[in-house]
C-alpha cells in the first residue's frame, strides 16, 4: 500500500514516489496513483506519465498501459518502447508490431530498445509468423544500422535460433559474437531444439566460457531426448549450478518415467542445501503420482500447508496435489485440495472429475461436473470422457444419453473414438446391446476394434451369441484377432451350452497357431 504524506508540488517527487514503489504494484493502487496526478495537476508531465506506464508494465497490468497510453497526445520514443515491451511479454505479442507501425506513422526514428523489444515479441509467435515477422525486423534494423549493438545481435541470433534458421544464426554468431556466453547460449539451445545435439555439444565444448545457463541449456537438451545418462554426466560436472539445474534432472528423470531416480536427485538437492522452488513440487508430485510414492507425496502436502498458510497453494501446485492423490487413490484428499482451492482452471475440474470416475464415484464425479458448469466453465473433450465413463461404470444410461447430447448440441463438439467407446460400454454394460450396435453403425468415425471388443464383452456378460459372432467377424476383418476374443465369444457359447461351437473356436485358435492368454478360461 502506498500513503502520501502532505502535498506532492514538483515532478521531481512523483518521480520518487513512483519510483520508490514496489516493482509488482496492484491495478489500484497505480490508478490512486494516476488520480492523485489529475488532481494536483501533473497529468500533463511527460516524465511523470513516462514512470507511471513504465510501472503499469512492469506490473504486467498491459490493458491498464494501453489505456492510459491512449490518453497521451504526444507520446515521446521512451513511452513507445515502454508499450512496445508491454505487448511483447503479453500474451499478445503480435501488437507489439501494430504499435511499432503506428510509431513510424508518427515519424519517430527507432532506437536499439525498440528491436530489443520487436525480437522478443516476434520470439514468441508460432514458427512461421515468427520467421516472417523476425526477418522483416531484422531488415529494417540492418537499415538502421543496428545489427552491429552485442544486445541487438544477441536477440536477432535468439529470435532465429528459436524460429529455427540456424544458418542466418550461424552468421551473425560468425565474428565478435562467437566470445559472447549469451550470443552461444542462444545458438546451441537452437541446435537442440532442432535435435541436431552433436552440434550443441560442440558449441557447448568449445565456449570459451560457460555460466550457469549455458550449463543447463545442455543438461536440458539431453533431458528433453530422454538421453538422461549424459544429462547426468553434465550435471555432476557442472562448474556451478542453481535451482533450475536442480529442477531440469528432476523433470528429466519424470519425463522419462525414471521416478526412483527423480526422487533421488530431490534427496540429493535438499542435502546439497538447495531450497525447492515451485517447478521442482509439481515435478516431484508427477513422479509420485506416477510410482505411487503417496508418502513423499503426503510430506510434500504437509509442507506446503505450512508454507503457503497464508496465501493459499498456487494453481499449478493445487493441480499437481491432486493428480497426485487421485492416482494414488485417494479420492478424497484430493476432493479435499480441490474445495480448498481459491483458482480453479479447467485442468483441475477435468482431474477431480476424472479421478473420481476413476475410482467408482460415479455420483461424486457427476456432481462435481453439475457444479462445474454451475460455475460457467465449459467443459471440453476430456471432461465428457470422464463424466460418460462414471455414468457407463454406475449405469446411469438416462443421464449418459442426456451428457452425450449435451456435450454435441449445446457445446457443439464433435464426439471421438473415446467418447463412443464410452457409450457402446454403458449401453452394453447396461442389457441394452441392439441400441449399442445401432449406435456403432451411426458413429461417424470408423469403429476401432475395441470398439468391437467392448460389444463383444458385453454379449459375454448377457448371452447373446448372434451379436456376439458379428462383433467376432468385425474384428477378424480388421486383421485384429487376438486370443482373448476367442476366449469372449467361446464362454458365450458355453453360457447357452453350444458346445459343439466352443470346440470349433478352439479349434481356430489352434489354426492361427493362438495361445490362450494367463487368467483367460476357454470352457
Amino acid at each position: 500500500m502506498v500513503y502520501f504524506v502532505g502535498h506532492v508540488t514538483s515532478s521531481y517527487r512523483w518521480k520518487a514516489m513512483i519510483r520508490r514503489a514496489a516493482p509488482r504494484r496492484s491495478l489500484r493502487e497505480l490508478k490512486r496513483v494516476h488520480g492523485l496526478m489529475v488532481v494536483k495537476g501533473f497529468n500533463s508531465d511527460l516524465q511523470c506519465l513516462g514512470d507511471l506506464l513504465l510501472s503499469a508494465v512492469c506490473s504486467l497490468h498491459v490493458e491498464y498501459a494501453y489505456q492510459l497510453f491512449a490518453q497521451i497526445t504526444q507520446p515521446d520514443l521512451f513511452m513507445w518502447n515502454t508499450v512496445i515491451r508491454g505487448a511483447a511479454h503479453s500474451s499478445d505479442p503480435l501488437q507489439a508490431a501494430s504499435l511499432y507501425a503506428r510509431m513510424a506513422e508518427t515519424g519517430l526514428r527507432p532506437d536499439s530498445f525498440s528491436f530489443l523489444f520487436l525480437f522478443k515479441a516476434c520470439a514468441k509467435l508460432k514458427s512461421s509468423s515468427a520467421a516472417a515477422a523476425g526477418a522483416q525486423f531484422h531488415a529494417v534494423c540492418t537499415k538502421l544500422g543496428f545489427e552491429s549493438d552485442a544486445f541487438v545481435r544477441n536477440s536477432l541470433i535468439n529470435l532465429h535460433a528459436r524460429c529455427g534458421d540456424l544458418g542466418v544464426a550461424m552468421a551473425l554468431f560468425d565474428g565478435p559474437a562467437k566470445r559472447d556466453v549469451v550470443a552461444r547460449s542462444a545458438l546451441i539451445l537452437g541446435y537442440a531444439r532442432k535435435g541436431d545435439l552433436s552440434v550443441a555439444r560442440q558449441l557447448f565444448d568449445e565456449s570459451p566460457c560457460r555460466d550457469v545457463v549455458s550449463w543447463n541449456i545442455m543438461i536440458s537438451a539431453y533431458s528433453s531426448h530422454g538421453e538422461m545418462e549424459k544429462a547426468r554426466e553434465l550435471f555432476d560436472a557442472a562448474a556451478e549450478r542453481d535451482v533450475v539445474s536442480w529442477n531440469t534432472m528432476i523433470a528429466g528423470y519424470a519425463q522419462c518415467g525414471l521416478h526412483a531416480q527423480a526422487l533421488e536427485v530431490y534427496e540429493e538437492m535438499q542435502t546439497a542445501g538447495w531450497k525447492p522452488d515451485e517447478a521442482t513440487l509439481v515435478s516431484l508430485l508427477s513422479s509420485c503420482s506416477n510410482s505411487g510414492a503417496l508418502a513423499l507425496g503426503q510430506r510434500i502436502h504437509w509442507s506446503l500447508l505450512e508454507s503457503c498458510s497464508r496465501n493459499g497453494l498456487s494453481l499449478l501446485l493445487g493441480n499437481a496435489l491432486i493428480g497426485m492423490y487421485a492416482k494414488c487413490g485417494c479420492v478424497d484428499r484430493a476432493l479435499q485440495v480441490f474445495e480448498g482451492m481459491t483458482e480453479r482452471d479447467l485442468w483441475t475440474w477435468n482431474s477431480v472429475i476424472g479421478g473420481l470416475a476413476f475410482h467408482g464415484r460415479a455420483a461424486d464425479s457427476i456432481r462435481i461436473f453439475e457444479q462445474m458448469q454451475g460455475a460457467k466453465i465449459s467443459p471440453n473433450e476430456i471432461t465428457f470422457v470422464a463424466v460418460l465413463a462414471a455414468c457407463s461404470h454406475s449405469g446411469l444410461v438416462k443421464e449418459g444419453r442426456r451428457y452425450f447430447s449435451l456435450m454435441i448440441n449445446e457445446y457443439g463438439m464433435e464426439p471421438n473414438i473415446k467418447h463412443y467407446g464410452c457409450m457402446v460400454d454403458m449401453l452394453g454394460r447396461a442389457g441394452f446391446l441392439r441400441e449399442a450396435l445401432e449406435f456403432v453403425e451411426w458413429m461417424k468415425v470408423e469403429p476401432s476394434d475395441i470398439i468391437w471388443r467392448t460389444l463383444l464383452g458385453a454379449c459375454k456378460v448377457h448371452g447373446n451369441i448372434e451379436l456376439a459372432e458379428h462383433a467376432r467377424k468385425q474384428i477378424l476383418a480388421m486383421q485384429k484377432d487376438a486370443s482373448g476374443d476367442y476366449v469372449l465369444l467361446s464362454n458365450v457359447y458355453a453360457l447357452t451350452g453350444k458346445w459343439g461351437a466352443v470346440e470349433e473356436t478352439r479349434k481356430s485358435m489352434d489354426e492361427r497357431g493362438l495361445r490362450k492368454a494367463a487368467a483367460h478360461t476357454v470352457v
